[in-house]
């Protein structure tokens, strides 16, 4: 008999009835029924029941063991009355009559940290300083398993695709890629430091010049970003794709059955199925989203849309003049229908009103349509001509509200995207239990920058300018489409990319726009600027978010719930006990002096 285990904690079924079996694990749950003790033995495939009689000889030992002792059980497989069968539970026809056993580990304390066995809530101090205890709970060890499985997955709908797995550098040289870099000092070159890669950008890309035609990675990225619900602090896992010789068509028909197969795949994880779109994925131009959604990530689970109504308020017969000054500064005004809401309690329309009140906002303004004439505070400032433009602009009919929002553009559209969500939420119309994919595509190629007012890149620096090198010269750098692209889920993004530039006097006219000289662009991005030189091949890619995507799966709202060893929301690792501080011999083998601030000195002191 093997030293530990004949079977798992989960393979014992009623066909075993009669045989002498060995099963190792956690002891999960204790039960005492006066003349039988009754133990749940938890491995990593699951629980098998083991009882043991006050006439063995053992039993007194037996009795003293503590839950997550670790333990070694040796039986017979007996089958339990039908009365006592577990119909919840894999092994539930059948028992293990303990004859021996032997306790392999037990806990220092009885004391447990946070109990394995329930779903208790614990603060996350606790969950991640003893993570190695949460992860054994139920939940979180199950998604665990699923993030493995669907990288699993992911790597074989590529391979069987074509595309060959590569390893990109961790060490790597910085460059502006939109987050701050994690810098690694170097010892042999005083002075000088390595970066820890945002994205394997440049090297895939470097890839495709090297003759290489579709490439994939489980790539780690590492980006120096304050931690969301769904985007940890410091590092992150991509499907990271790239292909020669392609178009943005080709991308989008590269990842949409891969995506949507393993979505598929995996849509019932959590015991209620999702529904999926199928491909082909809804193509959603940025200039459009940001008008019928407020935003560039739009949940189309939610049916509501915005509709520019600013031509009904500069009519000279509508005399809401709240929004007339607006207007008269260059504002706009956004209209977001709501159906079949008049019956609605008044409640209901001050709820909204309140929640705009607390974002910042005067109100929210709405029309109540009930027949012919509409109702609501700001009804009679709109006369009935302008009220049927209105109803014309924005689809409404009898029994449906408008509701508006003004304000100039750059903060009209944020805010009515917000306002859609909010009034859909409170109808309780978000289908929560489907996965709707979409593409924004069309993205601009340059923004101001808010911090120093110039232009810069508003996506991908890599990217292809729709038009190429005659745009870069002609064009206001504000109105020149690029060829990137998100893949946007329920409202995230859950991937970007782009149709690369690979063309060297492009590149240098883009980012000379950007504000990067010539000799700049050769310095921070040599290998790649100069291997254009040499013939590179149109490209394109993206990244999708791990992550994000397991956490979707597995219906969490963090994507910490989907990481073994995550880092808390102020970039530690209570486990690991990172970042801390290092002995003064490290620091001077890479020739680093510390310069802290007075106040962290002062509290050190």
């Amino acid at each position: 008999m093997h030293a530990y285990r004949t079977h798992t904690c989960n393979q014992l079924r009623a066909e075993h009835k009669g045989q002498t079996v060995k099963i190792s694990g956690w002891i999960h749950r204790k039960r005492d029924h006066g003349g039988l003790l009754f133990v749940d033995l938890r491995d990593h495939y699951g629980l098998t029941q083991c009882v043991i009689n006050t006439d063995n000889p053992m039993f007194p030992a037996f009795e003293k063991l503590r839950l997550e002792n670790v333990v070694s059980i040796t039986g017979e497989v007996v089958a339990r009355t039908p009365e006592t069968v577990n119909k919840h539970l894999p092994t539930g026809e059948i028992e293990v009559k303990l004859k021996t056993f032997d306790l392999l580990s037990a806990p220092v304390t009885d004391m447990l940290p946070l109990q394995v066995n329930t779903d208790e809530p614990y603060g996350e101090e606790v969950r991640l300083r003893y993570r190695f205890l949460d992860l054994r709970r139920d939940v979180l060890h199950r998604n665990i398993v699923l993030r493995c499985d669907v990288i699993s997955s992911l790597r074989r709908r590529m391979i069987e695709q074509g595309f060959l797995e590569f390893q990109t550098p961790i060490l790597t040289a910085s460059s502006p890629e939109g987050a701050r870099d994690f810098l690694v000092p170097s010892r042999l070159h005083p002075g000088k430091f390595y970066a820890l890669p945002q994205a394997p950008q440049q090297f895939k890309q470097l890839l495709m010049m090297s003759g290489f035609d579709k490439y994939f990675q489980i790539a780690p990225c590492f980006r120096d970003e304050d931690a969301r619900a769904d985007r940890t602090a410091g590092e992150f896992y991509q499907l990271d794709v790239e292909r020669s010789f392609v178009t943005q068509d080709d991308i989008f028909a590269t990842m949409e059955p891969v995506i949507y197969g393993v979505f598929e795949e995996f849509s019932n994880f959590t015991g209620k199925k999702f529904e999926v779109s199928k491909p082909p994925f809804v193509r959603i131009p940025y200039d459009e989203s940001m008008l019928k959604y407020g935003n560039d990530k739009p949940d189309l689970r939610n049916p509501l849309v915005i509709t520019d109504v600013t031509s009904v308020f500069k009519r000279d017969d509508v005399t809401f003049n709240a929004f007339k000054s607006v207007l008269e500064k260059g504002g706009v005004v956004r209209a977001i229908r709501a159906p079949k809401v008049s019956d609605r309690p008044r409640s209901f329309f001050d709820k909204l009103n309140d929640w705009a009140k607390g974002e910042g906002a005067v109100g929210l303004g709405y029309v109540v349509f009930e027949g012919a004439e509409g109702k609501g505070p700001i009804a009679k400032f709109i006369p009935a001509a302008a009220q049927e433009e209105l109803k014309k602009l924005t689809g409404a009919g009898s029994g449906d509200a408008v509701f508006f929002v003004c304000d100039m553009v750059e903060k009209a559209a944020p805010f009515a995207g917000k306002a859609r969500t909010k009034i859909a939420e409170e109808m309780d119309i978000i289908d929560k239990h489907k996965f709707i994919f979409s593409w924004i595509v069309d993205f601009p190629m340059y923004e101001i920058n808010e911090k120093t007012g110039k232009v810069d890149f508003s996506h991908n620096p890599f990217s292809m300018p729709a038009g190429g090198l005659h745009a870069l010269n002609t064009q206001d750098p504000l109105k020149i489409k690029a060829y990137q692209y998100d893949c946007v889920l329920n409202g995230i993004e859950l991937a970007s990319g782009g149709i690369r530039n690979h063309v060297p006097e492009i590149m240098e006219r883009a980012f000379d726009i950007a504000g990067y000289p010539k000799g700049e662009v050769e310095t921070k991005f040599g290998g790649m600027y100069n291997a254009f030189k040499f013939g590179a091949p149109p490209h394109g890619g993206c990244a999708f978010g791990i992550d994000r995507m397991v956490m979707f799966l597995a219906d969490q709202k963090n994507v910490r719930e989907v990481i073994a060893f995550p880092m808390n929301q102020q970039a530690e690792d209570l486990l690991m006990n990172a970042p801390t501080t290092v002995e003064p011999n490290l620091l001077k083998d890479v020739h680093i002096k510390m310069d802290l601030p007075k106040a962290q000195i002062k509290a050190a002191g």
